[in-house]
């Protein structure tokens, strides 16, 4: 197969913990040809369709911490992004208006035929903080608002609160405000602008002490080990981006519950991928743009998760 891969900058990959280049590596070893693009290079012009400049990638064998010619590139020119047969959405975070954009790019190809995947429609619904609402079973005490005054009312109700924006990523952004309400003020000035932007705030959960773990969900089944990421040195944070120390483990059986309960449901939606973060038995996001963590989970338990999720992803072109 002719695998598109739309992703960042290819100079930026760190392979030794990459995800997009663990699938990349995987899917070569099973002989598929590997594409690449950026957002930035889609396009669209009357009387043709979604297309993009693409490389033609080589993988040269060489990874790891450092490594920068781990690939070697043919450029290709203008193709259709119909005329392949999988494009993997691999742009990370944030989700800004470009990202916006891109999907909406995306959708467009789809009608001409593309195979996207996750679908650009079910990113665009599923914003990574606000997914966890559709699932109020799984989830802490949660506050969505724009109002100071709410999130007041909400520190002296739970007593112990985070405090987040909805467009962070890797830990950006995320307060912890205790008992005593220290610095409340400060930072409702700071993520709320006076009530131009809408936070989120949740009720601390102490389990974050053994990690905010993730969970892949791949076509809807559960990966067998998720990744505990632990905070460090006083932090509240786990997220690796933040200085958590990332750890394999099996997943729970709670966890098995979460995943078993929500995976079929995003997976009829085309997501393909997913990947959800649990602190203790309470769900606290659903990442759904470029889940992370398949390197780290297979260097330390042997299950080859990139392996599990083309044998997925070729299974759903199969489909189509």
């Amino acid at each position: 197969m002719k695998l598109l891969f739309v992703a960042d900058p290819l100079a930026t990959f760190k392979t030794h913990k990459d995800s997009t280049f663990a699938m990349m590596r995987e899917a070569a070893r099973r002989g598929h040809e590997l594409l690449a693009c950026e957002s930035a290079q889609l396009h669209w012009r009357q009387g043709g369709r979604v297309s993009a400049r693409l490389l033609r990638l080589t993988l040269t064998g060489r990874s790891g911490y450092g490594v920068d010619d781990w690939y070697t590139a043919e450029a290709l020119g203008e193709t259709a992004l119909a005329d392949v047969d999988a494009v993997v959405m691999r742009k990370d975070p944030p989700f800004d208006s470009e990202y916006f954009y891109a999907t909406h790019l995306l959708g467009r190809a789809e009608a001409e035929g593309a195979r996207v995947f996750n679908s650009p429609r079910a990113l665009r619904d599923h914003p990574e903080k606000l997914a966890i609402l559709e699932f109020p079973q799984f989830i802490a005490p949660t506050l969505v608002t724009r109002s100071a005054d709410d999130v007041r009312a909400f520190h002296a109700e739970q007593r112990d609160i985070i405090l987040k924006p909805l467009d962070g990523m890797g830990g950006m952004g995320i307060f912890r405000v205790r008992d005593d309400g220290l610095n409340l003020g400060a930072i409702l000035e700071s993520l709320n602008r006076d009530g131009a932007e809408t936070i989120m705030v949740q009720r601390y959960l102490p389990e974050i002490a053994d990690g905010d773990k993730r969970i892949l969900v791949i076509d809807g089944q559960p990966v067998p080990f998720c990744l505990a990421r632990i905070p460090q040195g006083g932090e509240v944070r786990g997220n690796l981006a933040a200085g958590g120390k990332g750890v394999a483990r099996p997943i729970s059986a709670r966890d098995r519950e979460i995943a078993e309960a929500i995976g079929p449901v995003l997976a009829a939606r085309g997501l393909l991928l997913v990947g959800l973060d649990v602190i203790g038995s309470c769900l606290t996001e659903i990442n759904v743009t470029s889940p992370t963590c398949f390197q780290e989970i297979t260097d330390q338990t042997g299950h080859d998760v990139a392996a599990q999720f083309i044998t997925a992803l070729e299974a759903a072109c199969a489909s189509h």
